[in-house]
């Protein structure tokens, strides 16, 4: 796909198209951007609105474009009402957007069905691809990068001989549309086995996978805590209550297992094994949007000395992932700018099972500061 430049005497623009387009995080998230770029609020929660990233030419909040596909049809100005009611977003705001949440949801584009035989799966990624290349062409876009906030899909017993799952089909339309990829949940995405090829030699970058947002967030700063003092953990289990579509589709057991592998992979990653323990997810369906994160540890201290330590976090998680969806298209937007292709290195920081680099947040920090400064490098 050719990038065509903005019309003239407008800064270039650039496109977000969001798997998931009328769920909870992307609503939030295209919320949010239209309050940020009206100054209507502050960017509670983007990195990429901290100083160290002030120099590294990302595109502006009130640049970017929103569309996306989805297989729902409650359009997003009543989306955002219903998320205003449940006190995600603040009451008030959706009214105050309405004309911004209208226009985006214009864009929205039916989803389709999981592809029974690979010439169905073709006939959707080509019909995938051919919308987001139209919304690119004819908003007059830079270029436009495609995230995935789809609710979670079912592990595959055996994916190599299975039709490729939705989540695939968009990875490999967005690739044909020779836009940045983002995958911000545990499905498999671009990690299908049979797409493995055409992520070798994709000619875009691409990041993910499963945004790291909350329980697994704190995983990865107390994880490492416990390595580098030398505690021996002997057992982390956790509980997780959620209602909203999350709540819902993770009731599926290959769900929550796909959702939990990622969660176990920080502990791994960090501690060197993996410890006893499980986490449960309990869907709640009267706490909405709302999550609340049990975590138990069990660990031994100087001379065997027993201990626990117990963390709760209560929050909302549309609210923690839409500045971090927002962080992410930034930067795979200035990625392809500057013509990086392949998987982005850096961007640990926001997945809970990245493609590369190190595991603990605090390095995965620095290296994400990296990233910054080599934007800002380029951009001089």
């Amino acid at each position: 796909m050719t990038h065509q430049a903005s019309p003239a005497g407008e800064a270039p623009r650039t496109g977000v198209w969001l798997i998931g387009a009328r769920g909870s995080v992307a609503t939030t998230t295209i919320t949010g951007a239209a309050a940020l770029a009206a100054g209507l609020h502050p960017a509670t929660g983007m990195v990429t609105e901290t100083p160290p990233f002030a120099n590294a030419s990302l595109p502006p909040l009130d640049s970017l474009v929103f569309g996306g596909h989805d297989t729902a049809s409650c359009p997003l100005p009543k989306r955002a009402e219903a998320l205003a009611e449940a006190g995600v977003v603040p009451y008030g705001l959706p009214g105050a957007l309405r004309a911004e949440l209208a226009a985006a949801d214009a864009e929205i584009r039916p989803g389709g069905p999981a592809a029974e035989d690979d010439s169905a799966a073709e006939e959707l990624v080509a019909g995938y691809a051919a919308d987001i290349a139209e919304f690119t062409r004819t908003h007059g876009l830079a270029r436009t990068v495609v995230v995935n906030v789809a609710s979670t899909e079912p592990t595959q017993p055996d994916p190599a001989d299975d039709p490729l799952p939705p989540s695939s089909l968009y990875a490999a339309a967005a690739l044909r549309a020779r836009c940045p990829y983002v995958n911000f949940t545990p499905s498999v995405g671009l990690h299908h086995p049979r797409l493995a090829d055409a992520a070798r030699s994709a000619a875009v970058p691409y990041a993910g996978r499963d945004g790291k947002t909350g329980q697994t967030l704190l995983r990865s700063v107390l994880a490492p805590m416990f390595a580098q003092r030398a505690l021996a953990v002997r057992a982390w289990s956790g509980t997780n209550l959620l209602g909203g579509g999350d709540g819902a589709a993770l009731v599926d057991p290959g769900a929550a297992a796909a959702k939990n592998a990622g969660k176990a992979r920080v502990l791994t990653d960090n501690l060197g094994e993996l410890p006893e323990g499980e986490v449960h997810i309990d869907d709640v369906p009267a706490m909405g949007d709302w999550k609340t994160a049990w975590d138990h540890i069990a660990f031994d201290g100087f001379l065997g000395s027993r201990m626990v330590l117990q963390t709760i976090w209560q929050g909302c998680d549309s609210a923690l992932a839409a500045p971090l969806v927002l962080d992410l298209a930034r930067l795979l937007a200035r990625a392809d700018e500057l013509s990086l292709t392949g998987p982005l290195p850096g961007l640990g920081f926001y997945f809970k099972d990245p493609d590369s680099g190190p595991a603990d947040l605090h390095a995965q920090w620095q290296a994400l500061l990296q990233l910054a400064t080599r934007f800002a490098g380029s951009a001089r």
